[in-house]
């Protein structure tokens, strides 16, 4: 018999606030995370972009300084997250051997690397920090994780560009479901406003420039979307086997009940058009939750705000589910978080989890006009969901054709 997964804690360090519940509170609230940087960089690089989703909460003020100073910002993001969700969880008890850690990013230390460079070139190679490379290594978040929740079982990293995250959840329910642990830390972390990063997705012309309205710039679904906004933070979400989690007694948000994962291979930055693998990647996470296309409930879309994006995964949607996906309620709450890139799905996750908890759809805010090219039940407002079963899917896809959906069940208790 397949083993049921489910969650029982929740964390996040987001530009919508501090920690999960905070940040559930004011995407309900229609808050938007965007604001200018003020930062000396931004006129001395000459950006084109000047505004991004940063983090309510610097991480570096919730740590204890000896282990902030070790770790690049994007660890520190992790493990605020992470040590959220764990004490939500009721801090299992379970042996070191039997706890994983399924941690993602998309690009990992970049401060910390560019940081040495500067160090290197301005001051020469004596005083280059000794730990530059552990906080730099994208693998840092997990193997810190794994270092201070004694998790011994295993310790893993996804870089699937913006599917990591979520591709880390849906192994974590693989490894579950092998009996490689009985509780896994999973979830996704980045931290890349930087220069580099913001001239580079400019370059691409991948960014919203509204520097003038940094609040209305990321419009997923509107017919003036021009781009995406950079966002920055980490979500943990604690998995178990219910079994496990039954016998301590834990509170049960909802149930991974499935996940799949694909690949385009048709460009290394574009999305397949005919949205094939993406929906190659719903089916197959329909598939492994035992469901049918006509029982989906709700869905957290992808959607970045991009011109061409949004339509790609409506066409893959609607592939699957027919023009039924016209009525889903549908949620892009990147319109509020701004793009977390490997940090994105997990904490989608959560929104999603969250979602099923309170039985609400949660807004997408900036809907000016909406596109016809993408006519999903889009709402300003918080939608409720029906009562019932509900069953939801959490799609993320990224950079390199990488596809990701996990799939989450409400329960009764």
């Amino acid at each position: 018999m397949t083993k049921r997964i489910v969650v029982t804690g929740i964390g996040a360090s987001t530009p919508l606030g501090g920690t999960a519940p905070e940040s559930w509170k004011n995407l309900l609230a229609g808050v938007s995370g965007a604001s200018s940087l003020e930062y000396d960089w931004v006129e001395e690089t000459q950006l084109p972009v000047t505004f991004a989703a940063q983090a309510q909460v610097r991480p570096d003020t919730v740590l204890p300084r000896p282990v902030a100073k070790r770790l690049d910002p994007s660890s520190q993001f992790a493990m605020v997250a992470a040590m959220e969700a764990w004490e939500d969880a009721g801090t299992p008890d379970v042996a070191p051997e039997r706890l994983g850690v399924d941690f993602a990013t998309g690009i990992g230390g970049v401060w910390t690397l560019l940081d040495a460079w500067d160090t290197l070139r301005e001051k020469g190679p004596r005083r280059v920090l000794p730990m530059t490379v552990p906080m730099l290594m994208p693998n840092a978040a997990a193997g810190n994780l794994s270092l201070h929740f004694h998790a011994r079982a295993y310790a893993r990293t996804v870089a699937s560009a913006c599917a990591s995250s979520t591709e880390s959840i849906v192994n974590a329910v693989e490894h579950l479901r092998a009996g490689l642990a009985d509780v896994v830390i999973a979830g996704g972390t980045e931290s890349a406003i930087h220069p580099i990063t913001i001239a580079s997705f400019a370059s691409m012309q991948a960014l919203s420039r509204r520097n003038d309205s940094p609040e209305t710039a990321s419009r997923p679904g509107a017919v003036d979307r021009d781009g995406f906004v950079m966002g920055e933070g980490a979500a943990a979400l604690i998995l178990e086997t219910e079994e496990h989690a039954r016998a301590r007694g834990a509170k049960i948000y909802a149930a991974v009940v499935g996940g799949g994962v694909t690949a385009d291979s048709y460009h290394i930055t574009a999305n397949d058009p005919e949205g094939a693998g993406a929906a190659r990647a719903v089916r197959l996470a329909l598939e492994s939750a035992g469901a049918t296309p006509d029982q989906l409930t709700h869905v957290n879309a992808h959607l970045t705000s991009t011109p061409v994006g949004d339509p790609n995964e409506f066409t893959a949607l609607h592939d699957v589910f027919g023009d039924r996906i016209r009525e889903i309620p549908v949620s892009g709450t990147k319109a509020s978080t701004g793009h977390l890139l490997g940090g994105t799905g997990a904490l989608e996750a959560v929104f999603t989890v969250l979602a099923l908890r309170d039985r609400i759809a949660p807004p997408t805010i900036n809907m000016t006009e909406q596109d016809p090219e993408v006519p999903f039940r889009l709402s300003t407002e918080p939608v409720a969901l029906d009562d019932g079963p509900q069953l939801a899917i959490s799609n993320s896809f990224g950079f390199g054709g990488h596809n990701a959906v996990a799939a989450f069940a409400s329960v009764d208790d």
